[in-house]
């Protein structure tokens, strides 16, 4: 399913857009979607290595407090 969307930006934002769909070929919508795809994987990343990261801590919360002192 295709959603539309408004997207507002600044000129400064606009001319960056332009600038990086030049420059490598495609359309400015195009760029923006692959923006979008990144961020969202970069987002997920986070979550899931913070989600890692909780788990291990709380799995070996005793050890890590003894390698602490």
């Amino acid at each position: 399913m295709v959603m539309a969307m408004t997207l507002r930006l600044t000129n400064e934002e606009q001319e960056g857009l332009k600038a990086c769909a030049a420059d490598i070929g495609i359309s400015m919508q195009e760029v923006a979607r692959q923006a979008i795809r990144e961020y969202i994987v970069r987002i997920d990343h986070r979550s899931r290595v913070a989600g890692a990261a909780d788990h291990i801590l709380a799995v070996h919360a005793d050890a890590i407090e003894r390698l602490g002192k």
